[in-house]
């Protein structure tokens, strides 16, 4: 296969199956072999959960980096460009080592039959650029679930954390929050301690199971010093301190503080004052109600707007009913997606009156929300250009 630029090697990463999932850990261990296990090279911490897991990476991996290490952050979905997902000490992999990595990976699982998707094929790059770049450490966030997400597939980590749990890819992870924990616990590796702020069962049995200790903790109260907003941010904040705490006593307080106010973790309760405009990722229920409450603490008196578009299997009739309210303007938007949900679907479903969006209705004279769906606000953004 020739060499490609970014953009075609984006092109061809998609074209292996945007929404294909296949859960197991067969083929991206079958990959990895091939690359020579680069994954076992690296020294990881491991984040799971339904919400709140991409900020909690996010703020241990900018208190390692403030303190010294060399550290791999590897998150997703990404907004604008697929380099966000992997990053070194905060610089996204170049693009063009991007396109040479996945080039590569495809190439080489097309010569051994190997059918990956493309979380799988990020994945695989994601473990072999860190392995070349000789990182410190990795903060690995998981794609879906835990047990059988393409991430899990290394044989030990530093620490395992397990975010706030609750219902959503019900599909594949189970119609209950004990089926989902149960899941989410499959990062708990032998002697490995595992760090929650919910005391599922499922979770304490995981722990035992591997001699891990369990460590439970209480949502920290003070998050002044914290970069990122919203009120959910006090547990992710109690869960990477708490890590840091165990792992890495002696970084100090003064390093830790100075990186709390540098964290950066675009679309989560992002604030843009000039245009009065808050933009949140908030994409399954569980993250509509923690917005709700966000908007309700930081502006409990000022008129909204919200421009909401969402993708059909999450449960938007839900997402509608903890956001809305009889005061607000609501716009839907179909976001250019096959799985987006027209405007006048959600129209018909909404409780309260609404219009479509054209793009014009936000002015600064009522506080906008754009939330629902990343695909959305990244159309959205690259579009109208409200922030970028």
């Amino acid at each position: 296969m020739q060499k490609l630029s970014y953009a075609d090697a984006v092109k061809l990463l998609t074209s292996q199956g945007k929404f294909k999932i296949k859960l197991g850990l067969e083929r991206i261990q079958a990959i990895l072999e091939l690359l020579g296990n680069p994954q076992d090279k690296l020294k990881c911490i491991h984040v799971a959960g339904t919400n709140g897991k991409g900020s909690v990476c996010a703020i241990l991996a900018e208190i390692l980096k403030e303190a010294g290490f060399k550290t791999g952050l590897y998150t997703s979905p990404h907004i604008f460009e697929y380099t966000e997902r992997i990053k070194i000490n905060g610089d996204e992999i170049p693009q063009e080592t991007f396109a040479k990595l996945i080039t590569e990976i495809i190439q080489l699982a097309e010569e051994h039959n190997i059918d990956l998707t493309e979380f799988e094929i990020l994945t695989a790059a994601m473990f072999k650029y860190f392995a070349d770049e000789k990182i410190d450490y990795a903060v690995l966030e998981t794609g879906l679930g835990g047990r059988f997400d393409a991430t899990n597939v290394i044989k030990s980590n530093l620490c395992a954390i397990i975010t706030h749990i609750d219902l959503d890819h019900t599909e594949r992870l189970g119609n209950t929050r004990s089926k989902i924990a149960f899941e989410k616990a499959g990062i708990i590796k032998p002697n490995c301690p595992v760090i929650t702020s919910e005391g599922y069962e499922e979770i304490k049995d995981a722990a035992d199971k591997n001699n891990s200790l369990f460590l439970l903790v209480t949502p920290f109260s003070d998050t002044s010093d914290l970069s990122l907003k919203g009120t959910y941010q006090a547990e992710n904040l109690a869960l990477a301190l708490n890590c840091i705490q165990l792992l890495f006593p002696q970084i100090s307080q003064f390093s830790v503080k100075n990186a709390l106010r540098k964290v950066q973790h675009p679309c989560r309760f992002e604030f843009h004052p000039d245009a009065n405009l808050i933009i949140d990722g908030a994409h399954n229920p569980n993250g509509a109600l923690a917005l709700r409450e966000s908007l309700d603490t930081y502006f409990p008196s000022e008129p909204r707007r919200f421009i909401f578009g969402v993708l059909r299997n999450k449960d938007y009739t839900k997402m509608m009913n903890t956001l809305f309210t009889p005061n607000d303007e609501i716009y839907f938007y179909h976001f250019n997606n096959p799985n987006s949900m027209p405007a006048e679907e959600l129209a018909r479903i909404c409780p309260y009156p609404s219009k479509p969006y054209t793009g014009k209705e936000i002015t600064p004279d009522k506080l906008n929300i754009i939330c629902g769906s990343f695909y959305m606000i990244k159309e959205l953004i690259n579009e109208h250009h409200y922030i970028r």
